[in-house]
């Protein structure tokens, strides 16, 4: 339990500490935003007063507060849900995240899963062949584009298979003309449109290949697969049993850091595919300099890896119990 406390308290920690830096960058990094904000929008309003409240309204800090006052007035209005209005956007931070993160969650999660499925049942195939051409062809495969960054990739498919074949739109997130709803032709259309931006990540994914044939090559070695052969155990048993379930394991954490990481993959790859998620919006306020926006994605981004690493910290114990909290308690 006390491990278990431990990790909490570091996950919250991390967590303020973000949204401290976030504070920080936005009110004391070189050329204040906020001190940028208001001599922009100062000389356009009638009283200079009314810069200030706006420099609040948006960004949740009020210049003219002393700086202890502005930092626990921050964090309040982030602890509320409240990340500022968006300058480029005009809208609340929270409404436009709002708006993207099941955007994102949908293509990267469908990346992830393909990802992580086809490449343990291929690094199980290659263990189990290993040193055959199957083996051999693969694991150069997965070598090679693992090297290569998947923009990279999403660039080439979104050239020839957008743009030279037209088989795929070239931007966009839902289809046009279409009644938005649970009805076939708008889900189709919406898996039509995030089928370059899955297939780029999941064609560049072949870590999890690799990943898998080393831990089960291992496994393939260990002494308590020739005791299982030596009771007449099937193959079938000790593959499911004994293999890929101890091969797997180690796999489980590499899941969960793809799954809070992948907002941050998604940053490059809807700016390619003009695929209006929580990184094409990132991208936007980059552009524009629309810090509300820029730090909301940031944050969230952050929160998103911390709570997925806590996840997976509490929940490996009980999926190997040889990592319990008992074990823990030692170090």
């Amino acid at each position: 339990m006390n491990w278990k406390i431990r990790r909490l308290g570091q996950a919250v920690f991390t967590i303020w500490a973000v949204m401290t830096l976030a504070f920080v960058m936005t009110r004391m990094m070189p050329g204040n935003p906020v001190d940028a904000f208001v001599a922009r929008i100062g000389p356009e309003l009638d009283n200079p007063q009314e810069a200030y409240e706006l420099a609040e309204i948006y960004m949740n800090i009020n210049p003219q507060d002393p700086i202890h006052v502005a930092y626990v007035d921050y964090m309040v209005a982030l602890a509320q849900g409240n990340m500022g209005h968006s300058m480029s956007q005009n809208a609340s931070v929270a409404a436009i995240m709002g708006d993207a993160i099941p955007w994102t969650l949908f293509v990267m999660s469908w990346a992830v899963f393909l990802s992580f499925t086809v490449g343990i049942s291929l690094g199980a195939l290659m263990a189990y062949w290993e040193g055959s051409k199957f083996d051999v062809g693969l694991t150069g495969y997965a070598t090679t584009i693992t090297s290569i960054p998947f923009y990279v990739l999403a660039l080439l498919l979104l050239i020839t298979f957008a743009y030279r074949l037209n088989w795929f739109p070239t931007s966009g997130r839902r289809p046009t003309g279409v009644e938005a709803g649970f009805n076939l032709p708008f889900m189709l259309g919406i898996l039509h449109h995030a089928a370059l931006p899955v297939l780029s990540m999941f064609v560049a994914s072949g870590a999890a290949s690799l990943t898998m044939r080393g831990n089960s090559v291992r496994v393939l070695g260990e002494d308590y697969l020739r005791v299982a052969r030596l009771r007449g155990l099937p193959d079938r048993t000790i593959a499911v049993r004994y293999v890929a379930r101890n091969a797997i394991l180690p796999m489980y954490t590499g899941l969960m850091i793809s799954l809070g990481t992948m907002f941050g993959g998604a940053v490059v790859l809807e700016e390619i595919f003009a695929y209006r998620g929580m990184g094409y919006y990132m991208i936007q306020a980059v552009r524009a300099r629309d810090y509300p926006l820029m730090m909301g994605a940031f944050t969230i981004i952050t929160i998103a890896v911390v709570i997925a690493l806590f996840i997976a910290d509490l929940t490996y114990g009980k999926i190997d119990p040889r990592a319990g909290g008992e074990g823990r308690e030692a170090f």
